[in-house]
């Protein structure tokens, strides 16, 4: 059957700088191992599959597949699959304001000119074994000095969080992949930019780096690196719901302020660009651009 089709590419508002997203805009009628074996075919972070919602309030479903599994909820393809909704056609009850409804339950998001961004959903975390904590240290290449703040971050993806000495540490990290994939641990990683440096840190990380510059002038506050061996992705590009997680966290902590910028892909010649502020009431909000590179059909 053939079926509408999008890729967009989340936290850029350059194409090829983000985190892409697979976006198949009819998913009915699939079951969940056609879907899974679409998500191997896509072989990117995360494929999508949009579906008529069956929650009260909710303008959509969507369900999320790695090449690994399904995710009860991600950040990159929220956004991506909005942009893609609303690109279709899709309207929302209310103008502005979009419920998406998926295994974490229900999510909002706003539209802001062209940027989109989700609520954070609520975070749960807890400490990390001193002795896995070791492990993880050692898989990734880190001195035990090198890292200020550990701990597990689950707002539906489980991560285990370490806030870094600094911006340049992330972006120098080679990791043990096959390390961190026999420990079963999906780990963020983020390190605060000094901000008259951190131009010149993402500089030097990629020769693509320094040729991108952001369309706002906001330089980022904070580096972030995603390594997720244990589903099939070593790296991803721009990871929202690490992020999302991460701004709860060292907000509270009084590592960053309630509004900033966060940078993630430098890496992998990516240029994310993710969005981070926290309202009056508490709620952290993860936005980002998003432009289409790909739309067509697709036969599932």
């Amino acid at each position: 059957m053939a079926r509408p089709f999008a890729q967009i590419d989340v936290f850029t508002a350059r194409p090829g700088w983000g985190n892409a997203v697979a976006v198949v805009l009819d998913g009915q009628g699939l079951d969940d191992a056609a879907m899974q074996r679409f998500a191997r075919w896509t072989n990117l972070s995360e494929t999508t599959f949009l579906l008529p919602p069956t929650a009260a309030g909710a303008d959509y479903a969507l369900r999320i597949f790695t090449p690994g599994g399904e995710l009860p909820f991600a950040g990159h393809p929220t956004l991506g699959s909005c942009h893609a909704w609303l690109a279709a056609g899709g309207r929302p009850g209310t103008p502005g304001r979009i419920v998406q409804q998926c295994a974490q339950g229900l999510v909002e998001l706003r539209q802001h000119g062209q940027r989109l961004a989700f609520a954070a959903p609520p975070l749960r975390r807890g400490d990390v074994p001193p002795a896995l904590l070791t492990r993880v240290v050692q898989a990734l290449g880190l001195a035990p000095a090198q890292v200020r703040r550990a701990q597990w971050l689950d707002n539906g993806p489980r991560w285990l969080g370490l806030l870094l000495d600094g911006a340049d540490t992330v972006l120098a990290l080679e990791p043990d992949h096959a390390a961190l994939a026999a420990l079963g641990q999906k780990v963020g990683v983020a390190g605060v930019h000094g901000a008259p440096t951190a131009i010149p840190l993402i500089a030097r990380s990629s020769r693509e780096a320094r040729a991108f510059r952001p369309d706002d002038a906001a330089a980022p506050r904070l580096e972030v690196r995603a390594f997720a061996a244990p589903i099939g992705v070593p790296e991803d590009p721009v990871t929202g719901s690490l992020n999302a997680s991460l701004a709860q966290w060292l907000i509270d902590a009084g590592e960053l302020p309630a509004r900033y910028v966060a940078a993630q892909g430098a890496a992998l010649g990516r240029a994310g660009r993710v969005h981070v502020q926290r309202d009056a009431q508490g709620q952290v909000w993860v936005g980002g651009d998003c432009v289409a590179v790909i739309g067509g059909e697709v036969r599932l």
